[in-house]
């Protein structure tokens, strides 16, 4: 990896060598080098494991004004690398699936439209009717290892919860679900599978999406029911009596099951990393669980997606045209990826940004983006992190790790932020042990 500094700095003395990114330890903790790069590079240009150079934004207001300019296109075809570059920019496999066309690749007016036909399927009172299922599939899933006293809660917690979930909301039937979940856990894996696996998987993905997409389209009543799962709303959504077509339809289930699952698994494993090593945080939010209160829980989800939060760079974009960030000048055609996880901890816009304050009221975090890019999803991800939060602190109130937590290794990637394993230990509850899988029920 090489770094670059500005090539209109003006000469004098040395600029301090940048720190090294992208490494294991910096996977660890990347805040360290992401406050260096805020005070000396805040616009720093660096070559990426895939070998792609891009621009890295990361003090907050920078980072704010970037995700909402228009100039910054999300559609790989501005990049101004040799078309074989273009596929280390995105998911791996989803050029080939013919699965481009979703909400991460396309500018308006296209992502106009459809964003405007998907919200009409995915609104925040579909999310509010799906809770009670949300809290059934957590107490399930913590049910499944409760009486052993022990618990490794990524993989048996914080990924299976919103597989299942969005699953559920998608519309994949029970019995197919464990498939998406083999399916995600290849996606999750990234480095940690076989080779090209994340692209077979992502060609499997798209075939039975296809397929079901097909089965609901052809079966679609006149009138949607109620509860309606979101593929027959992504099928029955127009605007101005257009439709999605198919390939839109199974790109945009793709995307929404491929970006809806891992943020909230990370969400949910980083914070709740975050609270067993932060005890007087982890106190104050049980005990206002205790008193019947949930405000603290909302701000504390707020503040956990702040300050550890699941997705560590926003997604890809691309100059369409020259363009000046942070007095930094940008060309047109390069990549510029926004760091979420250097803006949520600038100083010059959170007080005491290292410090982790579930009650922090002023928290305009972008965590879930900003804009016309702002993540669909967020209203889902939050109740799914409410939720399992405060089921877990509630049912097992003396939960810790089982570990040290240096021991603790985290996925290696760009975009994602999150935990490999989660180990923890507590007292075993009697009675609640299950022998059926969540996605069954």
């Amino acid at each position: 990896m090489t770094d670059q500094t500005s090539p209109h700095a003006p000469h004098g003395p040395a600029t301090p060598t940048a720190p090294d990114l992208f490494t294991w330890e910096f996977a660890a903790n990347p805040y360290p080098a992401y406050a260096w790069l805020r005070e000396h590079a805040p616009v720093h240009r660096t070559e990426l494991p895939s070998g792609v150079e891009a621009w890295l934004v990361t003090r907050y207001a920078d980072a704010r004004q970037a995700l909402a300019d228009q100039r910054l296109s999300k559609n790989p075809a501005h990049h101004d690398e040799p078309a074989h570059a273009k596929g280390k920019t995105g998911i791996p496999g989803e050029r080939k699936a013919e699965l481009m066309t979703h909400l991460l690749n396309i500018d308006p007016p296209d992502h106009t439209r459809l964003r405007r036909l998907v919200s009409k399927a995915f609104t925040p009172r579909r999310v509010a009717e799906f809770a009670p299922r949300v809290r059934e599939l957590t107490d399930d899933l913590i049910g499944r290892f409760a009486e052993r006293g022990s618990a490794d809660l990524i993989h048996e917690f914080a990924f299976p919860l919103p597989i299942y979930a969005i699953c559920d909301l998608l519309g994949v039937p029970r019995e197919d679900q464990d498939d998406f979940r083999d399916w995600a856990g290849m996606m999750i894996r990234h480095q940690g599978g076989p080779r090209g696996g994340v692209a077979r998987s992502v060609k499997m993905m798209r075939g039975y999406l296809s397929e079901l997409i097909h089965r609901k389209r052809a079966a679609l009543p006149a009138e949607p029911a109620p509860g309606e799962d979101l593929i027959s709303g992504l099928i029955r959504a127009s605007d101005h009596g257009e439709h999605l077509t198919e390939n839109e339809a199974a790109a945009m289930a793709f995307i929404l099951l491929f970006a809806g699952f891992e943020t909230t698994v990370n969400l949910i494993g980083n914070g709740t990393f975050a609270l067993l090593t932060h005890p007087e945080q982890r106190t104050r939010l049980q005990r206002s669980l205790a008193a019947g209160e949930h405000g603290l829980l909302a701000t504390g989800v707020e503040e956990l997606l702040r300050y550890d939060g699941p997705v560590e760079l926003a997604t890809w974009r691309f100059a369409t045209q020259p363009l000046t960030i942070g007095g930094q000048d940008i060309a047109a055609g390069d990549p510029v990826l926004v760091v979420l996880a250097a803006a949520d901890r600038d100083p010059e816009r959170f007080a005491d940004p290292d410090t982790l304050d579930l009650s922090r009221s002023d928290n305009q975090h972008l965590g879930y983006g900003h804009g016309i890019h702002y993540c669909l999803g967020a209203p889902l991800a939050r109740l799914e992190g409410q939720t399992a939060l405060a089921t877990l602190l509630t049912r097992l109130p003396d939960l810790r790790l089982a570990v040290e937590p240096a021991e603790l290794r985290w996925r290696g990637g760009l975009i994602m932020r999150g935990l490999r394993t989660l180990p923890v230990e507590f007292t075993p509850l009697a009675g609640n042990g299950t022998d059926h899988s969540p996605a069954q029920r």
